[in-house]
């Protein structure tokens, strides 16, 4: 008997909300082989084990990424929770800062005019704090107790720092001849009311996030930010600090660092679940991630073997947005719609998925959060500090870490490796059937 190659869109939404065990359904649904207790797997047929996804250049799934990544639209948000987030629109001032003339220093407010004869004596006719009502006038003849920050009564010339003023009693004698130095910060003179203090796309960084404060608004308009789910893949995955009580376990490693990766891009983690490798529980986590999130991400199970799943919750006609790279690593990277939302299928090797993550999942993640995704990708000149060998056939990329001005290498370039993740800091692109390259060579790198 045949057997589909992909659970229909129909018997996937009967299997999520059938309060019948997944056990049962699966074998209801087809006689299904079994394997590893209780859980099934979909055979493949002959055509299905030898069919490879089309590969698509680097540059094109690129920029078919790029066209895809637009802001998913705006929210009100209260200012303190403003942090990392996009503004949508500008970030006017609601006032001028200062708003009215204010002292640069703790001293005495003055008019010129009574420093005409040194040593000039003076009366002290009041003070003035920062936070007070500003005065209105500083009589002729006397002198204002005035600190930092503190409205400068009207008619005052200047500031004299407490330095070079003598007091006694309620009288100051100033000794020092009158400089340029005026001491006070003129109204507006930092911005005015209405002023645009912070542009929209401006990212809320911990600068832009002070300088917004002062715009005095307690709330802010701001796009979006992705919801994501990440599902992980694998029979043989435990979590940290379990795989070594399981025979035949690994740590999941990579859902761990993508969420980190996408929180550090502007993303809501919505969940992150690992699923062995089974096609009806992928295919029910998937349809119920891809209800719940804007962007689901599938890690492991994106090639052709046969327990590779991944693709095939897709259904028979997935609406590839790209089904495999023409790079190394990540060759099986893909990315697919669903109505409005998109689905991106990360290698199961940890390299590789960090790798096609910080080229794809960077700039998806920069335009739908209302950043501009060419900026996520913007490559730089860097000089090797090693040499590397020719490339094949396919665009390569190389983990390698700074060295001062110079980008040196690392000497585990496997895909599956982990170890010499933490120690990268710069992809180097290398194009297909590149000539070996020497130490001093210019090549074009990546922030990773």
């Amino acid at each position: 008997m045949h057997e589909p190659a992909a659970l229909p869109p129909e018997r996937v939404r009967a299997f999520c909300s059938s309060p019948v065990r997944v056990r049962a359904t699966m074998i209801a649904y087809s006689s299904l082989r079994p394997l590893s207790g209780s859980r099934h797997v979909l055979p493949r047929s002959p055509t299905d084990q030898v069919r490879s996804p089309a590969l698509t250049s680097f540059d094109e799934a690129l920029s078919r990424v790029v066209a895809l990544a637009k802001p998913l639209g705006v929210e009100i948000v209260p200012f303190a929770e403003a942090e990392g987030r996009v503004l949508s629109s500008p970030l006017r001032a609601r006032s001028s800062m200062p708003p009215w003339d204010v002292s640069a220093m703790d001293g005495y407010a003055v008019r010129d005019e009574d420093l005409a004869t040194q040593p000039a004596v003076l009366p002290v006719a009041g003070e003035a704090a920062a936070g007070d009502e500003p005065r209105s006038e500083l009589p002729r003849g006397t002198a204002f107790r005035i600190l930092t920050g503190a409205p400068v009564p009207h008619g005052a010339s200047r500031v004299v720092i407490q330095e070079n003023v003598c007091r006694r009693g309620n009288h100051i004698e100033i000794m020092t001849p009158a400089g340029p130095r005026r001491n006070i910060r003129a109204r507006a003179s930092d911005f005015e009311q209405g002023d645009v203090l912070a542009p929209a796309g401006q990212t809320m960084s911990w600068r832009a996030m002070t300088t917004a404060a002062a715009a005095d608004r307690s709330e802010v308009e701001v796009f979006r930010r992705p919801r994501l789910v990440i599902l992980a893949t694998g029979d043989e995955l435990a979590p940290p600090g379990e795989a070594h009580s399981r025979p035949g376990a690994i740590p999941e490693s990579i859902s761990y660092g993508i969420a980190a990766f996408a929180r550090a891009h502007g993303c809501e983690i919505m969940r992150a679940q690992h699923i062995p490798d089974d096609l009806g529980q992928l295919a029910c986590s998937a349809e119920k991630a891809v209800r719940d999130a804007d962007l689901v991400i599938v890690i492991g199970g994106a090639s052709v073997g046969d327990r590779d799943f991944s693709r095939r919750i897709l259904g028979e006609t997935p609406d590839y947005v790209f089904s495999g790279v023409a790079i190394k690593p990540g060759k099986p990277v893909w990315l697919a719609r669903r109505s409005d939302k998109l689905i991106l299928g990360l290698p199961g090797n940890p390299t590789s998925a960090l790798v096609t993550a910080r080229l794809f999942l960077a700039p998806l993640l920069a335009g739908l959060s209302g950043r501009k995704a060419d900026d996520a990708t913007a490559f730089r000149t860097w000089r090797l500090g090693g040499g590397l060998s020719a490339s094949g056939d396919r665009e390569s990329f190389v983990l390698a870490r700074v060295c001062g001005e110079a980008a040196i290498p690392l000497d585990d370039q496997s895909s599956a490796g982990q170890r010499a993740l933490a120690g990268a800091d710069l992809l180097i692109r290398l194009p297909p059937h590149s000539r070996a390259f020497a130490l001093g060579d210019e090549v074009q790198a990546l922030c990773f």
